[in-house]
């Protein structure tokens, strides 16, 4: 399986759920699959995705689903350490980690190689880390929302874009259709 087969997979789990996207790929595939207002793409801020998500469980009660790679948080692996230390159980971090930079044409990152996110994840102080194959993801982003702990998933793949347009809304519409969904759900 690769990045979009997952995200094909928990599309039903997504459905009206706060999803911060990751950056060029994933945000574009998960555009063409499923574009809700209550998805917020990356669109130029590598190494951001995982902090935006925290940030936003930590002043709204509604479960964050940040969909990040393993090439963008190893360009900032400070995440893992302020996630550990500022809990908020309803963040979720799934980092699809398919050993590559997908956006950029597949070129080898060190997860791919000698670097295990989940074990930096712990040695951060992350408490509940949980790494799994593409085809348990769906189970274990389910379980990881019904425990109502902060949790971060590293979900493994194959490396691999499916060939997607770019996402044609304007950025300054995705973010206010993203906060005008987040004041509806607060009211």
């Amino acid at each position: 399986m690769i990045r979009y087969d997952i995200l094909k997979e928990i599309v039903p789990i997504l459905k009206d759920r706060l999803v911060v996207c990751n950056i060029g790929s994933p945000s574009q595939e998960l555009y063409q699959l499923f574009d809700q207002p209550s998805n917020f793409y990356m669109l130029g801020t590598m190494g951001l995705c995982s902090s935006i998500g925290l940030g936003l469980a930590q002043v709204q009660d509604q479960t964050v689903i940040a969909i990040d790679g393993d090439g963008s948080v190893l360009t900032n692996l400070a995440t893992l350490s302020t996630i550990a230390n500022n809990p908020a159980d309803n963040f979720i971090l799934l980092i699809i980690d398919n050993g590559s930079y997908g956006s950029t044409g597949d070129q080898p990152t060190y997860a791919g190689m000698a670097t295990s996110l989940t074990e930096v994840a712990l040695a951060c102080g992350c408490k509940n880390v949980v790494e799994c194959s593409a085809k348990e993801t769906s189970t274990e982003l389910a379980k990881a929302i019904s425990s109502e702990q902060m949790t971060i998933i590293i979900s493994k793949c194959q490396p691999g874009n499916v060939d997607v347009s770019v996402i044609d809304e304007d950025p300054v519409y995705i973010a206010n259709r993203f906060s005008n969904c987040i004041k509806e759900l607060r009211s």
